[in-house]
């Protein structure tokens, strides 16, 4: 049997750590060599403290990026959080060296801000709120960060200068292809075991909090397949399903449309010249610049957002039945970023919608 795979932690993970002991620091409380802090999911960690140090008005501390077993190419770096006080109560953040900066919309962080994600943004407030309520500066720096992003998408996004601050749930799940095989087929399994025929099959977390939130679902209804869409659809065709969701960011989703089973993107097309040139043929005219499906649909006024998220949700499925061959009807829904609902396609009947959604 194999050795099971080493988690690992994120970069937002580390930064919260790290402002954690910088922060304590700056205060004169003691640091030990390592810092306990809480996730997103409630959970408690200690990360260990590579260093602290201090300035007549700044004090910093030094995380090393675990990434566990995972193929992450931040593992082993250093990430180096400076905190000053700022005055008033609220958290500022800024660039050092090896982060990025955002230069265009589309993305989950504004134009001009430092390219530190709102779910490592929120883990961070959190840390340092955990020892003061003032008003702080946290500056986030990754050395040798700016060489490394060039091996990412952050160029193709805009995000110059460096690296993103990333993760959802700071914890880095390592990858291994059959691994995340055995997860969904778990996953699913779980679900058919305990009676649920009408699954909704989402990417991720971010897919899985948008269900929630917007359809009334039990327990073991949501399935998150991440890219492996060809592999759970060939196990969903041959159960004894009732009906089939595929809720997701069109970014992801749109992939499947033109038969792209693993939407992973190092092994996919892009999903941007498909919307592009789906909206040409259905009239709709986008003069945006933007690197991103994310940003091309915030530069849509609603009623033209809701058409190409109806088409190209109806392309979708359409795709999956003429595939797949389903004995079942198979719908199709698309959210973005923020999980807000964009367009559908198929019956819902059988997801109802939360009166508030």
């Amino acid at each position: 049997m194999a050795c099971p795979l080493r988690g690992g932690y994120t970069t937002g993970c580390c930064a919260a750590a790290g402002a954690k002991a910088a922060t304590m620091t700056l205060y004169g409380m003691p640091v030990s060599d390592r810092v306990d802090l809480a996730l997103p999911d409630g959970s408690r960690i200690e990360l260990p403290v590579v260093s602290t140090s201090h300035s007549a008005d700044s004090c910093s501390a030094v995380i090393q990026k675990d990434a566990g077993d995972d193929p992450d190419i931040t593992h082993g770096s250093y990430i180096v959080v400076t905190v000053a006080r700022s005055g008033g109560q609220s958290i500022r953040f800024t660039a050092g060296e090896g982060v990025g900066t955002v230069t265009l919309p589309g993305l989950s962080v504004l134009p001009g801000e430092p390219a530190i994600n709102p779910g490592p943004r929120r883990m961070i407030e959190q840390a340092v709120h955990e020892v003061t309520s003032d008003g702080l500066m946290i500056t986030i720096s990754i050395p040798g960060g700016k060489d490394l992003a060039e091996k990412t998408f952050n160029p193709r996004l805009g995000i110059i200068n460096g690296l993103s601050i990333l993760g959802t749930t700071g914890r880095v799940r390592p990858f291994s292809h059959q691994a995340v095989q055995e997860t969904i087929r778990c996953s699913f399994a779980v679900a058919l075991a305990s009676g649920i025929v009408r699954p909704v099959f989402v990417p991720g977390h971010i897919g899985a909090k948008a269900a929630k939130q917007h359809l009334n679902l039990d327990q073991h209804q949501v399935v998150e397949v991440s890219n492996e869409w060809g592999y759970v659809l060939k196990m969903a065709v041959t159960s004894r399903l009732c009906s089939l969701l595929l809720l997701g960011h069109p970014g992801k989703l749109v992939k499947l449309a033109m038969g792209q089973w693993d939407t992973h993107s190092s092994r996919s097309e892009p999903a941007l010249p498909i919307v592009r040139q789906l909206c040409k043929e259905i009239s709709i005219t986008s003069t945006t610049d933007t690197p991103t499906v994310e940003g091309l649909f915030m530069a849509l006024e609603q009623n033209q957002r809701t058409l190409l998220a109806d088409a190209l949700s109806e392309r979708i499925a359409s795709k999956v039945v003429t595939v797949f061959k389903p004995a079942f009807p198979v719908a199709a829904a698309l959210i973005n970023n923020n999980g807000d609902w964009l367009g559908s396609s198929g019956d819902l009947s059988d997801w109802i919608f939360k009166p508030d959604a």
